[in-house]
């Protein structure tokens, strides 16, 4: 029996495809790397903060823009490892 999520991909793109312990590995390493780097920016917001603290506003939307990037290009080196 299909899970609802892969009813759903089903509907969307058609078949989910299989993933080799390969892939899964490439894919959680590259997952671990962009972690680690955000969860850096993440820390660096206090230190930037404390800093100069009439620029808050500036900091947090410029950290959010550079965390939107990262995620980006996680999501596309995933993609890569998948053959999308």
């Amino acid at each position: 029996m299909k899970s609802s999520f892969e009813l759903a991909m089903e509907r969307l793109g058609g078949p989910m495809k299989k993933l080799t312990d390969e892939q899964k590995k490439a894919i959680a390493g590259i997952e671990s790397k962009y972690k680690s780097r955000i969860a850096q920016l993440q820390l660096s917001i206090d230190e930037a903060i404390r800093k100069t603290p009439d620029d808050e506003e500036k900091i947090r939307k410029q950290i959010a823009s550079e965390i939107s990037s990262l995620q980006e290009k996680c999501e596309a080196e995933k993609g890569k490892v998948r053959g999308e």
